[in-house]
């Protein structure tokens, strides 16, 4: 079985212009699941395949996955260390390779088992963190989380003895999916993926969850996409952005048009990845023709936002891109033109409301505490240096809170101990939520999309990003200043792609 190639798949996309597109998919039965992966595959989009694994694996409950299988009951997702490791190799083989990589994705505070049967089958590809993967989802002890995240980071990492390049995504720009102000989710992010590279780690992903205003949004994926460049340089690395993941529009349409800005989103701010969401989220487990019908309908708006002129003319001002240290993505990149390398990397210059200062904050706090920076995660949630609002696992402070603006932008209520206090203040700070403003503040993002949807004439929420010169910044050469961007037209939802995507071009560059 190949190894997946994860991350110098997606620079080889990233070079020739192509978002590329992943669903959230995962089935109990082999057969079903090898399915699932056959037709993300065969979407007409560029992808790559998800196996995304039940609650009982997850938790280390494989008596019960194994009860489970035995007695038929249904489980949400396909158990990979209970099926035998030959039917997992059957579910791969002939689909996995090095023009269709597989990501194994699972939610586990403690993922050495996960790790150990994903590696027995060939698989080579996650995601998750010490953070990320045990505050939100879990009661284990964060300092027992981070030494189970260690064993599994050298676990990975020792592949690359066998030529394998292993890759790890952070999930800590997901944490809690929503409420969570931009700059918290860009220092954990970035904060992982220092972890995962101080335990053998080279190819990683740093992900960013998106929110409800796309300039809020489009400014810290640039922020993340900066501070992952000067802290990152020796490690390969591009920025995943998940389609929103707290309440979803109810409505076919409005998850549509929500869908659509964040697949544009994605091409705007530079992310190299982007994972979808569908109409039945709502509602349902989706199917897999709802998957790939997502897939294919972000492929074609992000198509759409990559061909406007005021995009392509617009070069990236601040921060360097992904780095692109393995041979196969250096010599991918030498492959592809000047014009479409420029494509795949514009990001227009956005205004600075304080992300960037705040995450640096953050992030410096947190270094200084240890050089280990598992000690370090585990000693700044312990003095509040780190605080997720709506937490409740017991080493969370628990006193950091936020509110969300009328124009969907998410701002602290409330810093807690975090050393930000102040950064980006512009007046007083907006008041607790209740209950009340809690529950209308969830479902705010639903209940704009759903009313777009019902109203095409009513304004979109995409951005008009005013171009402005960025400031100077530690330890960055200074911007420059870019022309101002013109205002978007509204913009209607884009019609299923009808030419092929060039999927074979991004296969393997060298022998």
């Amino acid at each position: 079985m190949p190894a997946s190639g994860f991350g110098a798949f997606v620079a080889r996309a990233r070079a020739a212009g192509v978002l590329v597109v992943q669903p959230r998919m995962g089935m109990a039965d082999p057969l079903r699941m090898r399915d699932g992966l056959r037709a993300t595959r065969d979407a007409d989009a560029v992808t790559v395949g998800t196996v995304t694994l039940d609650s009982y694996t997850r938790t280390g409950d494989l008596d019960a996955a194994r009860r489970a299988l035995a007695e038929g009951v249904g489980l949400n997702g396909y158990p990979i260390a209970t099926h035998c490791a030959d039917t997992t190799r059957t579910v791969l083989q002939g689909v996995m390779d090095a023009r269709f990589p597989v990501q194994v994705r699972h939610g586990s505070a403690m993922p050495e088992h996960i790790v150990r049967a994903l590696l027995a089958v060939g698989l080579d590809a996650t995601e998750g963190g010490p953070v990320s993967y045990c505050l939100p989802y879990s009661r284990t002890p964060l300092r027992e989380a981070v030494t189970a995240w260690r064993r599994s980071c050298e676990l990975l990492a020792s592949m690359r003895e066998y030529g394998s390049e292993p890759h790890l995504e952070t999930f800590g720009g997901c944490l809690m999916g929503q409420l969570c102000p931009p700059s918290l989710l860009i220092a954990v992010s970035v904060l992982e993926a220092l972890f995962f590279r101080q335990h053998g780690l080279t190819s990683v992903s740093l992900s960013y969850a998106q929110q409800a205003d796309p300039r809020q949004d489009e400014e810290a994926l640039t922020v993340l996409a900066r501070l992952a460049g000067e802290l990152l340089p020796d490690v390969d690395h591009h920025v995943v952005l998940y389609a929103y993941m707290g309440v979803f529009p109810r409505s076919p349409g409005g998850a549509r048009l929500l869908l659509e800005d964040a697949a544009r989103l994605a091409v705007r701010a530079g992310a190299a990845r982007l994972i979808v969401k569908t109409t039945a989220e709502a509602h349902r487990i989706p199917t897999v023709g709802e998957n790939v019908r997502a897939l294919e309908t972000a492929a074609a708006a992000a198509a759409d936002e990559r061909a406007r002129p005021a995009l392509s003319a617009v070069p990236r001002a601040c921060g360097p891109g992904t780095a692109a240290t393995a041979a196969a993505t250096a010599a991918a990149t030498a492959a592809a033109t000047a014009a479409t390398t420029a494509a795949a990397t514009a990001v227009a210059v956005v205004p600075d409301t304080g992300i960037e200062a705040e995450a640096r904050a953050l992030i410096g706090a947190v270094l200084e505490l240890d050089t280990d920076v598992g000690r370090a995660l585990v000693r700044a949630f312990a003095a509040g240096y780190l605080d997720v609002p709506y937490c409740l696992h017991p080493d969370n402070a628990g006193r950091a809170r936020t509110s969300l603006a009328p124009d969907g932008r998410l701002l602290w209520s409330s810093v807690g101990s975090m050393p930000i206090a102040g950064l980006a203040a512009d007046g007083p700070r907006p008041p607790i939520l209740g209950s009340a403003g809690l529950i209308s503040a969830l479902s705010h993002v639903q209940r704009t999309y759903d009313d777009r949807a019902a109203d095409p004439s009513a304004p979109t929420a995409t951005a008009e990003v005013t171009a402005a010169a960025c400031p100077p910044r530690p330890h960055l050469p200074q911007c420059r200043t870019d022309p101002p961007r013109p205002p978007e037209p509204p913009r209607t939802p884009v019609p299923p792609r009808t030419t092929s995507t060039p999927r074979r071009e991004l296969g393997p560059t060298t022998p």
